[in-house]
């Protein structure tokens, strides 16, 4: 078990991690788009489909949302039982929190700031003329984008990677999950459950703080 005097960062995904649900599908239920893009979503998040590939067919379905839907999409957010708990006891450490995201920095600025979360990498939605245009705007959050992050999150605040920590639940998340220090699979689809270090499985957020020493 790690020792709780090591300062460590912990780097977390967002969507059915530290929130319950999918940015991408609370959006496209306004766009008409649910079905397919839960199904796009479930094959991604297997692994079965490319995540930068999926996500860009899945953002093309909302195209012409009004910009307001993101703000009905934060008001409908809830974060995951623990999530709190936890980020007030790595902050009574003095212990950086990350947040990468597949999802949206739109969406997930405006929710993490409250918080005191203030390394956040995440997509970003074009707009023209006050609506989406179904379009990514810049370069991708992938699988690959998600370690780099780490690692940079971790450089920036004098961490080793031995002492990092990744929790996430999907195809998307593997590649932080192999470099950090210690990878958890929380609630996670089985590829994901079977690759990390440690598998959490109906657990709470919070249920993260035993495995570093903290509970």
């Amino acid at each position: 078990m790690p020792s709780p005097q090591r300062r460590r960062l912990v780097v977390m995904d967002v969507d059915s991690t530290f929130i319950t649900t999918e940015q991408i599908e609370l959006l496209a239920a306004r766009a008409g788009s649910g079905p397919l893009v839960v199904e796009i979503t479930e094959r991604a998040m297997r692994g079965e489909l490319d995540f930068a590939a999926s996500l860009t067919e899945r953002v093309a379905t909302l195209a012409g949302l009004p910009v307001g839907v993101l703000d009905e999409v934060r008001a409908e957010i809830t974060l995951t039982p623990g999530a709190r708990e936890l980020l007030e006891a790595l902050a009574e450490r003095g212990w950086p929190v990350a947040l990468v995201s597949g999802g949206f920095h739109e969406i997930v600025d405006p929710l993490a700031a409250p918080l005191g979360i203030t390394r956040v990498r995440a997509n970003r939605l074009q707009t023209a003329d006050g609506v989406l245009t179904g379009v990514v705007d810049g370069p991708i959050v992938d699988r690959a984008a998600k370690a780099t992050f780490l690692r940079e999150f971790a450089a920036a605040d004098g961490i080793d990677l031995a002492d990092t920590v990744a929790i996430g639940d999907g195809a998307n998340d593997l590649d932080m999950i192999a470099v950090a220090g210690l990878g958890i699979a929380f609630n996670a689809k089985p590829v994901v459950a079977a690759q990390a270090d440690v598998a959490l499985t109906d657990a709470r957020l919070d249920d993260v703080l035993g495995l570093l020493g903290l509970g």
